[in-house]
C-alpha cells in the first residue's frame, strides 16, 4: 500500500488542471497527472516533480477509464482525491473566437446539437462516468474527497438576474454543462454524505487557460486555489457546496 495520500487530476497536462497537481504536490500528495495524450502527461508529470506520474485517462473513453482505475489500483492501491477537471468550451476551429462571438453562435435557436452533446460528453457525462469507475477506491480511504471544477456561469441564480454581467453569454453548450455537473455533484454529495466522502463544486474564476483562449484575467495559481481548498479539506469540511475563493456561490 502507497503511504502518501493520492490524488487524480483530470485534463492536467495544462492550465489549472497542472497547477492544482503541483500544488498538491507541495502538500504532499502523490498525483496522477491525468491527460488524454499519454505523452503530453508525462511532460506534465516531470514538471510537476517526481511525487507525480502520468495516467493516461480520456474521460470520454470507457475502456481508458476502467484502465486508469486499474493501474491505481494495482500501482498504489488507493486514491484519496479525485479532481475532476478535464472539460472543454466548445468543439470550434476558429482560432481566437472571444467568448461573446461563441455565444452569439450557440443561442437555444441556433446551436447545433453535435456541439451541445460534444461539450457535454466530457464535462458531464465524463466527470460521472470517471466518478464511478474511481468510487471504490475512494470508499477505501479513511477520508476521501471529490472536487468537481465547474463555474459561476452556470449559477442559474445568477443567470436569472438581470444585472448579471455574464447572462448575456448563458447558453446550452459550456455554461449549461456547468449548470448540469452542479447538479451532478449536490447528487453525489447526497448520496455518499453518509460515508463521509465530501463532494463540492469549486468556481476557479475567470483563469486565463487554453479554455478561452487565454483571454481570462486570472492567472493559473489563482484559479487553482480553490480546488486545492477542497481537495484537502478537514473533517469539519463542508459537502455538497459549490464556491469560489471568496465563499461560497449560488446554485
Amino acid at each position: 500500500m502507497h503511504n502518501k495520500p493520492v490524488a487524480l487530476v483530470t485534463g492536467a497536462n495544462q492550465g489549472i488542471g497542472l497547477q492544482i497537481a503541483k500544488d498538491l504536490v507541495a502538500h504532499g500528495c502523490t498525483v496522477l497527472v491525468g491527460s488524454r495524450n499519454l505523452q503530453r502527461g508525462e511532460a506534465a508529470a516531470k514538471e510537476v516533480g517526481p511525487d507525480a506520474r502520468a495516467l493516461q485517462l480520456d474521460v470520454t473513453d470507457k475502456a481508458s477509464i476502467a484502465a486508469a482505475a486499474e493501474r491505481i489500483r494495482k500501482e498504489l492501491g488507493r486514491l484519496d482525491v479525485l479532481v475532476n477537471n478535464a472539460a472543454i468550451s466548445d468543439t470550434s476551429k476558429q482560432p481566437g473566437i472571444s467568448v461573446q462571438e461563441y455565444a452569439k453562435l450557440t443561442r437555444p435557436s441556433n446551436v447545433s446539437l453535435d456541439e451541445v452533446r460534444a461539450v457535454w460528453e466530457t464535462n458531464v457525462f465524463g466527470v460521472l462516468a470517471v466518478t464511478q469507475a474511481m468510487l471504490p477506491l475512494l470508499r477505501e480511504a479513511p477520508a476521501a474527497r471529490i472536487v468537481n471544477v465547474s463555474s459561476g456561469v452556470g449559477s442559474l441564480t445568477r443567470n436569472a438576474d438581470r444585472a448579471s454581467p455574464w447572462r448575456s453569454i448563458f447558453g446550452p453548450v459550456y455554461p449549461a454543462s456547468k449548470t448540469a455537473l452542479n447538479a451532478i455533484t449536490l447528487a453525489m454529495a447526497i448520496e455518499l454524505e453518509s460515508t463521509g466522502i465530501k463532494v463540492n463544486a469549486a468556481c476557479p474564476g475567470y483563469t486565463k487557460t487554453n479554455l478561452n483562449n487565454y483571454s481570462g484575467t486570472r492567472t493559473v495559481e489563482e484559479g487553482a486555489r480553490e480546488p486545492v481548498r477542497l481537495a484537502l479539506l478537514g473533517p469539519d469540511g463542508l459537502t455538497g457546496t459549490f464556491s469560489n475563493e471568496d465563499g461560497p456561490l449560488p446554485w
